[in-house]
């Protein structure tokens, strides 16, 4: 062993969590150095360390990985492995070589459906990656990325390899549950990640918020400290049982909370339309609109044609009087999501649609848009209203 890797290599095992039933589905393998006084540290700092030779650190990549699975043989047969896979070592492989890692799976007798090869950092991709990949594959064991939306490598390497699970970029994750423009970035990934049939690790999860952001995110697995520290032994499968149905229900309660106030709120919205409606069928006089004082939330009022075309200036309130805004008369948005969704659910009832949170490029804003047919159908009636906090 190289003198700088200074302890006993072992595996210790962090759990993933099922969100379908709160039960352990597997675990992460995590390499540790023991010292003689029992004393654990990672093995993580070693990788970047340019002193330690790359035979040392493929040595060492592999004995923390057979002691891994020597020790699945403790956890119940429907557990999974995720065992990480640099691609550096991949480059340095010969063609038709056999797969060290699928050959340690056979020493050890271990069922390759069992395990997931979990493709590490974002440097190192090398064009006999796809071709490994495919032997793993092949083999039976599953693939996951690593670190998804740390970088812009990611996305080429998800359409090139297909795998099968996403786990998302910690530091990404826990900054999108804070909120702000990265939770709609990560949303976006997640649903890409659904869209190709994969599914999504949220690693990291330490904090109730954090957990109820996964859960937003679809994610089929969440792995982080507020269930379980990389340990030596194994937890019971049914460990986190109590504390993750608890979590879920708080999850769900807000939801149904946040769904309430949705509710209430295309209530006042409708309220607002049903106001609206007669002054815009008349004529549109800006000295007859009314103060929107009951309903701080709006932004803008104006109308467009039923193509989509703005027809009216945009109407803004400023807390002391109305003011016009002619910039975007003859714009079309018919583009606009909230635009086809009104046509498709407001055509024949003619009732009022609410678009989904957007953020207005021109505003910077986070928005919803309420529109409803007026004047025979041969008009538009759209309101803005500010979002965020919704």
């Amino acid at each position: 062993m190289c003198p700088l890797i200074d302890g006993q290599p072992i595996a210790c095992f962090q759990p993933f969590i099922d969100t379908a039933t709160g039960l352990i589905a597997g675990v992460e393998a995590l390499g540790r150095l023991r010292s003689a006084d029992g004393k654990l540290t990672s093995v993580g700092p070693l990788f970047f360390d340019s002193k330690v030779s790359p035979a040392a650190l493929r040595r060492l990549d592999r004995q923390i990985r057979d002691d891994a699975l020597a020790r699945l043989r403790e956890v119940p047969d429907d557990w999974f492995l995720s065992l990480n896979i640099s691609p550096r070592w991949i480059g340095r492989l010969r063609p038709n070589q056999p797969l060290p890692s699928l050959k340690q799976l056979q020493q050890h007798g271990v069922d390759p459906r069992r395990v997931v090869f979990e493709i590490t950092e974002l440097s190192g991709g090398n064009q006999r990656l796809p071709e490994v990949v495919a032997r793993y594959r092949e083999a039976g064991a599953r693939i996951a990325i690593d670190d998804f939306g740390a970088g812009y490598s990611q996305l080429d390497r998800v359409l090139t390899l297909q795998p099968d699970i996403l786990k998302l970029d910690m530091r990404l994750f826990q900054q999108a549950a804070r909120g702000g423009p990265s939770g709609e970035v990560v949303k976006a990934l997640a649903q890409m990640a659904e869209k190709t049939g994969c599914w999504i690790i949220a690693e990291g999860v330490e904090t109730e918020a954090e957990m109820h952001f996964a859960l937003e995110c679809g994610a089929r697995f969440v792995q982080g400290f507020l269930f379980a520290r990389p340990a030596l032994e194994f937890p019971p499968s049914d460990a986190y049982l109590g504390a993750f149905s608890q979590l879920r229900d708080h999850y769900v309660r807000r939801k149904l909370q946040e769904r309430g106030s949705l509710v209430q709120l295309r209530r006042q919205l409708a309220e607002l339309m049903n106001g609206l409606r007669p002054w815009a069928e008349s004529g549109a006089m800006l000295s007859s609109l009314p103060a929107p004082e009951a309903f701080p939330r709006l932004l803008r009022i104006y109308q467009c044609d039923r193509h989509g075309t703005q027809i009216s200036p945009n109407l803004e309130w400023n807390g002391l009087f109305w003011k016009e805004d002619r910039r975007y008369v003859g714009h079309n948005w018919s583009w606009r999501p909230y635009f086809y969704q009104l046509l498709a659910e407001g055509w024949e009832e003619r009732r009022l649609t609410l678009s989904n949170t957007y953020r207005d490029a021109t505003s910077n804003q986070y928005c919803m848009t309420a529109g409803q047919f007026i004047d025979n159908g041969r008009r538009l009636l759209l309101i803005d209203i500010d979002a965020e906090g919704l």
